[in-house]
């Protein structure tokens, strides 16, 4: 059913311009996406209600704009040239290849799903007096497959942090896990993939030296920060905020625009004073987690996901998961990455940039708290929970994005009843107006419950409707998208009204 749902959404995406697949006369690139009229505009109140929320809101926080292509030598201090693998597994009767480590997750998460259709059940059959914590204590079902979800969960942690590719793949042959395409569990063994694009620059008579296309964003922020730094006069804790492109040659793409080739991140990195770290990563969590709920999202659909196995650079990290139709998954991920990357861009470039402390008159390298999100996983959440099939009364079905207002692509639709009378004339006029204070769509073709609809489907908030009592009193009818009531509004009150409704300001009101 989850799968159907999903389905829906992908193809209402491409109907709709919010998502086309790339390259689409040429039957498409796998795993690379264009964001259509409808997609870009919601993709960039994404980015602003997050620049703003960091940037605004933080008189500690300023932006960069970092190059895509950085020195080689970049990476090899970060670690991504030696260490930057996922671990891959070939089905020899499909001929797929997939990542080793989702298998195994996906695995857990049956697990979880069973768990979860007993306690659904048993929810149904008591109703009230429904108590799930000792349900979930007592009933052998339930016990018996969270037993053998611990089991698997802490022998994938143990094979992780050892790294031990034989045993992931012996937990793929004991779990009875299949090929998803030829049903079988004839696998290969299981390798280490880097993921990075490598590409040249100079000109080949001349020499030219490899270079890589940027799989993250933060290392641009940290061969910069002593830079912002010196020229923004800033004392830690202080942050730097980026939003740009990231490529990882990503050999198991799947579930839409979730994991792609080319994807844009929204990332902060956090120069705080040795020893507070894991102080400001609790706050940042906090933050975080408030900034994605003031999205009227439901806390039901949110939970932190803290990492079995820790990154090289990490002394702390959890993600923050969205429960999307094929399950939770992560957005957005909190790292306390210590002093690492800047120790190793010190120790790479032989050049000190250490940070002068004036309060406490000593040099030391900060340590980081990160907050890392998909701009496209970002969207692909709004977008999923957003997607509505409603029944209406009179027994008709209507397809609805209920889009947070401030977010959706489109603030007001602005439609004359008939194309006569001057009504028209009346409407655009009421345009010319209100499209320096919103984004606003003019339409006057079919009927006004076809045009409706179609507002419906693509997320716009509020309608109005100019007709021939408009004319005569310079009122219009308001119409809400997720309730479909009308009323009654002088055209003069359509600002301030529209503009307490819609803008990024009252969201972040939410989180001031």
């Amino acid at each position: 059913m989850a799968e159907d749902v999903f389905k829906k959404i992908v193809s209402h995406c491409k109907e709709y311009g919010f998502v086309f697949p790339s390259s689409d006369i040429y039957d498409g690139l796998g795993a690379v996406y264009d964001y259509g009229q409808n997609g870009v505009e919601l993709k960039n109140n994404i980015k602003q209600y997050w620049w703003q929320a960091m940037v605004l809101l933080h008189d500690n926080i300023v932006g960069l704009d970092s190059a895509v292509f950085m020195h080689p030598t970049v990476w090899k201090a970060s670690g991504h040239v030696d260490a930057f693998n996922d671990p891959l597994i070939d089905n020899r009767d499909s001929k797929k290849r997939y990542r080793a480590d989702v298998l195994i997750e996906d695995q857990l998460a049956k697990y979880d799903e069973k768990i979860e259709k007993e306690v659904a059940k048993a929810r149904k059959r008591f109703g009230e007096s429904f108590d799930e914590a000792m349900f979930c204590q007592t009933n052998p079902r339930v016990l018996e497959n969270a037993k053998k979800r611990d089991a698997l969960h802490n022998r994938f942690k143990e094979a992780l942090e050892a790294n031990d590719l034989a045993e992931i793949k012996q937990i793929i042959l004991d779990e009875g896990i299949v090929c998803p395409i030829s049903g079988t569990r004839n696998w290969t063994d299981v390798r280490q993939f880097n993921l990075m694009f490598k590409t040249e620059v100079g000109s080949t008579a001349d020499g030219a030296s490899t270079i890589y296309l940027r799989p993250e964003t933060a290392q641009g922020i940290f061969v910069n920060y002593l830079n912002v730094q010196k020229t923004g006069r800033m004392k830690v804790p202080f942050g730097i905020a980026q939003i740009g492109k990231a490529f990882r040659n990503e050999i198991v793409a799947r579930q839409f625009i979730f994991r792609m080739r080319e994807f844009e991140q929204m990332e902060m990195q956090y120069f705080v004073r040795p020893g507070t770290e894991l102080e400001w990563f609790k706050a940042w969590k906090e933050q975080r987690m408030a900034w994605h709920q003031a999205l009227g999202f439901g806390a039901e659909n949110y939970r932190f996901h803290d990492h079995d196995k820790l990154a090289h650079y990490a002394n702390a990290a959890t993600d923050i998961e969205f429960h999307m139709p094929f399950g939770f998954k992560e957005v957005e991920g909190i790292h306390s990455r210590t002093d690492f990357d800047l120790s190793q861009h010190e120790k790479f470039s032989g050049k000190s940039i250490k940070y002068f402390d004036p309060e406490t008159n000593e040099s030391y390298t900060p340590y980081v708290i990160e907050t890392s999100i998909g701009v496209d996983r970002m969207f692909l959440s709004v977008m999923c929970h957003a997607y509505c099939e409603e029944q209406l009364e009179n027994g008709e079905t209507r397809t609805v994005l209920r889009l947070p207002a401030a977010l959706a692509p489109t603030k007001l639709a602005i439609l004359p009843l008939v194309r006569k009378d001057g009504l028209p004339e009346k409407a655009k006029e009421i345009l010319n107006d209100l499209k320096f204070h919103f984004n606003c769509k003019y339409e006057e073709k079919d009927t006004i419950g076809k045009r409706y609809r179609r507002q419906d489907a693509v997320g716009t908030p509020y309608c109005i409707t100019v007709d021939h009592d408009t004319l005569a009193d310079n009122t219009v009818t308001l119409r809400d998208r997720d309730t479909m009531q009308q009323q009654r509004v002088p055209i003069s009150e359509l600002p301030a009204l529209l503009e307490e409704k819609v803008s990024i300001t009252a969201l972040l009101k939410k989180l001031a």
